[in-house]
């Protein structure tokens, strides 16, 4: 019974404990394209239209531009970027790429999707898919694995005829995540996500607490060195927690009820009474 009862008790405080865990690690519901969706791309990775997770954005182009969007993509996400060219009616056959880089503008292979697709001559429009690897909080450097940071979607085309250079072109593009949870975790963490400008953000930072301390009022903002302005809804994770701690305490704590158990069926009964030691 007292094994019993310590096993409940162990039981309910594992299921007390887990619940916020399982809970996190579930995907948020993504938030759909309001008024404030962008309607504009960027030209280049320093002018990257930022868009958030979840959001649809739009941009009318020339057939022939690189066509920039960044998002932010945390520790434990599988990111997958949708997007749609909208061709005018009367086109030659086009072949339509997508690709994604990191905040270290290296380019990140797709797990799977339908990356590059070629339109056929008066086709009305094009879908693109990229379903990037897992997110990780830590890397070895010299390994190409996703990391926690803003990422940059291009869109353009490869192979234009001549005669379709600088036609009119509409697209869309929303890029959603899946959260991974521990299977994904690893045994370590950035400083600092792979931000444009979070060196620079640092830095400043401190700079300013100086300042106030020393009593200068005329320090600079340096607001305008943030390269970007875009995080995850619920910032950016320590990159420590994740749902491996859970299941690690719930089999420490199983292996010890096992061994409790296991000795009160072995110990038997003990010496009879009256019998001496050593009888």
């Amino acid at each position: 019974m007292r094994v019993t009862g310590l096993a409940g008790a162990a039981l309910l405080a594992l299921g007390v404990a887990a619940g916020p865990a399982v809970a996190d690690s579930s995907p948020s519901p993504s938030s759909s394209a309001g008024d404030d969706a962008p309607t504009r791309a960027g030209t280049s990775f320093r002018t990257a239209t930022e868009i958030e997770q979840g959001q649809r954005a739009t941009a009318d182009g020339s057939a022939g531009d690189y066509l920039y969007w960044s998002f932010p993509a945390d520790a434990g996400q599988r990111p997958t970027v949708q997007a749609t060219v909208k061709l005018p009616d009367t086109h030659a056959a086009q072949t339509w790429q997508v690709d994604v880089y990191d905040g270290l503008r290296r380019r990140q292979s797709c797990q799977y999707g339908a990356q590059t697709r070629t339109a056929a001559a008066g086709t009305s429009s094009v879908e693109l898919a990229c379903v990037l690897r897992t997110v990780r909080a830590w890397s070895e450097p010299w390994a190409n694995d996703p990391l926690p940071g803003t990422y940059y979607v291009r869109l353009t085309v490869l192979n234009l005829p001549t005669a379709d250079l600088g036609l009119p072109v509409g697209t869309e593009v929303r890029v959603d995540s899946k959260d991974m949870g521990g299977a994904a975790a690893v045994d370590g963490s950035l400083s600092e996500p792979l931000v444009p400008g979070i060196a620079v953000t640092s830095q400043s930072s401190d700079e300013d607490e100086a300042e106030a301390e020393g009593g200068d009022e005329d320090g600079e903002s340096s607001d305008s060195a943030v390269l970007s302005a875009i995080e995850p809804e619920d910032g950016w994770s320590s990159g420590w927690w994740s749902d491996r701690w859970v299941w690690t305490g719930v089999g420490a704590v199983l292996a010890a009820l096992a061994g409790i158990g296991g000795y009160a069926l072995t110990r038997g009964s003990g010496r009879p009474r009256g019998v001496p030691p050593g009888a």
